[in-house]
């Protein structure tokens, strides 16, 4: 069945046109124009079923993410939502949306499912403590790809985390993977928030992951509230996933990132 026809039954409506849109690196992303002229985000992968998941649960959070269509185990459409500027008031508006998501707590750290980003598979199984939770479900996995010097600073930030990260911080929802290419600034004004990677966990994750490839404007954190003492300290430390992330999917030109980040940690 071709692409046009799996949609076509999914919606029930017939596609006049597809389009690939920008983004897409771990993902098939596409535009896809319906008969009676509305347009629809579609996205291709062996992930996209669980990724409906958390675009549900945000959505019930009152987050601003794309309304999911329909879904099934490779295939996602979502409302499409024309492009616009990044604004101040818009990145307002992402403050205190991030804030109030974060404020919805749950049980335990971790998610009820696996997730992936291409080959590198993310495990979410819970664990009572926040940094042993950091230390297994992210860093530790990651370590192999790093050369041995890199791997032995690596593990001496591991062996610490128990005084570096706080024991039990409120286990926020957490987008998990907040960079700034992930935040879609709309034609109506407002930040949405796209292709997550939920769990449950520090909501200083999103904050750290918003500040690896730039940093939002003041008024962001204006309008996220007070954050508590440390937190640009604990950054480096969860930055250091994606930045293995990166490692693991595209090689050894990201090792400096890595390295920049320990000897943040003074590791």
């Amino acid at each position: 069945m071709t692409l046009k026809a799996q949609i076509t039954t999914l919606l029930g409506r017939e596609v006049s046109a597809l389009r690939p849109l920008h983004g897409g690196d771990l993902s098939e992303v596409l535009r896809a124009d319906l008969s009676g002229g509305k347009s629809v985000v579609v996205k291709r992968g062996a992930h996209v079923g669980i990724e409906a998941h958390m675009l549900r649960r945000m959505l019930e959070a009152g987050a601003p993410v794309p309304e999911v269509l329909a879904a099934q185990d490779d295939l996602l459409a979502m409302a499409h939502i024309p492009e616009g500027a990044a604004t101040e008031a818009a990145w307002r508006g992402l403050g205190r949306d991030l804030r109030a998501m974060h404020d919805v707590a749950g049980a335990e750290y971790g998610w009820p499912e696996g997730y992936a980003f291409g080959a590198v598979q993310i495990g979410n199984r819970p664990c009572a403590s926040w940094p042993a939770f950091w230390a297994e479900r992210r860093l530790r996995p990651l370590a192999r790809h790093l050369p041995g010097d890199a791997a032995t600073r690596l593990d001496r930030v591991i062996a610490e985390l128990d005084t570096l990260l706080p024991e039990t911080p409120p286990p926020a929802l957490l987008h998990g993977d907040l960079w700034t290419g992930n935040v879609h600034f709309g034609a109506d004004g407002r930040a949405w928030m796209i292709d997550p990677a939920c769990y449950y966990g520090d909501a200083e994750v999103d904050l750290a992951m918003l500040c690896l490839f730039g940093r939002p404007p003041q008024s962001f954190f204006d309008a996220y509230g007070p954050l508590p003492a440390g937190w640009e300290t604990r950054r480096a430390i969860y930055q250091l996933w994606p930045a293995l992330v990166h490692v693991a999917l595209f090689g050894a030109g990201y090792h400096g990132m890595v390295a920049g980040l320990l000897d943040r940690l003074a590791a």
